[in-house]
């Protein structure tokens, strides 16, 4: 009989379980649904902005410009490395699998390789998301965490932290502005990525060979344009980013949560299998007894 409990009670333990893994699921599906309209809604916008600023620094490649109309600007300029900055995105809930550690495995692998050639002062973190945060202030000095972004997205609040970012470039504070996010490209894959915010890179000549150049008359220069659309492409880059984050974590939650749900279902359909198996048993016992007993 204290067998029969207990697998009763562990049954119901787990049908309760399964009740807020399947809410839990449902709810980081409305959330991702609400995460994907905001990329899709915003994804048109950075795009273009990103495609106009590539045609005129492919242009500003190309002999076609006279000396004085050509950008040379900070924002665009290599240098040699000696303080870098790493902006990196995870979550502040957990629940969504292995999603923030990879991310804290990926930050980890590249400090360590930029740990071979720069001081731990020369590497400046910026964390967006408690988890990993939590993961790595012991080993790996943080800038400044944004705790309550990662749930939330602000885009003012990414675009201070992009200025922030601009400036201590442009006074050479830093040398190179790198991200690691996941990067969402449907409720089911998500890939980490590691890429280059700054400085700007240039198209690459393949890109700049194929593409048909048309003239333009700019007004003001194009030198003007680009110091004007430079900046509001790395903070809708980094904003990108930070939605492409948010909208990875519901889909990375949705299906931990899903995965949940149906090892519950696995395991409730197995133990209530065992407790009919153990209730027939038991009934078959007594059925003995009482037919031994009246035997005698």
């Amino acid at each position: 009989m204290a067998a029969f409990k207990e697998i009763k009670k562990r049954i119901n333990s787990i049908k309760s379980t399964r009740k807020t893994t399947s809410a839990m699921k449902m709810v980081s599906s409305a959330k991702l649904h609400k995460a994907e309209s905001m990329i899709s809604n915003m994804l048109p916008y950075a795009e273009s902005l990103h495609r106009i600023m590539e045609a005129l620094l492919a242009d500003n490649h190309t002999k076609r410009q006279p000396a004085d109309n050509v950008y040379s600007g900070a924002l665009n300029r290599e240098r040699p490395l000696r303080n870098i900055a790493i902006v990196v995105f995870s979550s502040d809930s957990s629940l969504c699998g292995a999603f923030n550690s990879n991310v804290s495995r990926k930050l980890r692998n590249v400090v360590d390789n930029y740990r071979k050639s720069l001081a731990d002062e020369n590497i400046f973190v910026y964390t967006v998301g408690k988890k990993v945060y939590d993961a790595i202030r012991k080993t790996i000095a943080i800038a400044k965490n944004f705790e309550n972004l990662a749930g939330k997205p602000d885009y003012n609040v990414i675009a201070d932290l992009a200025d922030l970012l601009i400036t201590r470039f442009e006074s050479r504070e830093i040398d190179r502005v790198e991200m690691i996010y996941h990067h969402f490209k449907s409720a089911g894959s998500q890939s980490l990525v590691n890429e280059q915010l700054l400085p700007v890179a240039f198209p690459a000549r393949e890109a700049r060979e194929k593409r048909d150049y048309v003239e333009y008359i700019f007004e003001p220069s194009r030198e003007d344009t680009l110091k004007a659309l430079i900046p509001k492409s790395i903070k809708s880059k980094l904003y990108a980013a930070l939605l492409d984050s948010n909208a990875s974590e519901h889909a990375a939650r949705m299906i931990a949560m899903q995965t949940a749900t149906d090892n519950a279902d696995d395991l409730i359909d197995e133990l209530t299998v065992e407790y009919n198996k153990s209730r027939q048993q038991a009934i078959t016992n007594e059925l003995l007894d009482i037919a031994g007993g009246s035997s005698m």
